[in-house]
């Protein structure tokens, strides 16, 4: 399984990158794996300010759809129009062209409960 070890995680499978005040956020390799072919990519969450943990889309595969939780607070800035087409990229290329969302962090964002890529590994059994 690939995690990039630049990147932080989440125990629900989601990526982060974080550069400065903006978090980029994709679901990991394992979660695309899991999922199998996705078809569909649902958030209509942008300009919306959420809290860490809330839904803030949906991603939907042949068998199956799920919901994708917000790792950090903040305002969600906008939404890969890419996946509008081609949902297949989170299939593809979760970490790079599959991205989701852009977040815009808020002051009371915590990165400390985020996973490093070897955590994330080890979280996996």
């Amino acid at each position: 399984m690939n995690a990039p070890v630049e990147l932080k995680y989440t125990k629900d499978h989601e990526w982060v990158k974080i550069e400065g005040n903006v978090a980029t956020i994709g679901i990991t390799d394992f979660a695309q794996g899991e999922l199998g072919d996705i078809v569909f990519v649902d958030v209509d969450s942008v300009d919306d300010a959420l809290s860490a943990g809330d839904v803030f889309g949906s991603v939907e595969a042949v068998k199956t759809v799920s919901d994708l939780f917000l790792p950090l607070a903040g305002t969600v800035t906008e939404f890969n129009d890419a996946l509008e087409d081609e949902p297949e990229l989170l299939n593809s290329d979760p970490y790079g062209a599959g991205w989701i969302i852009k977040l815009e962090l808020g002051d009371d964002a915590d990165i400390s409960e985020l996973l490093s890529a070897e955590e994330y590994q080890a979280s996996l059994g």
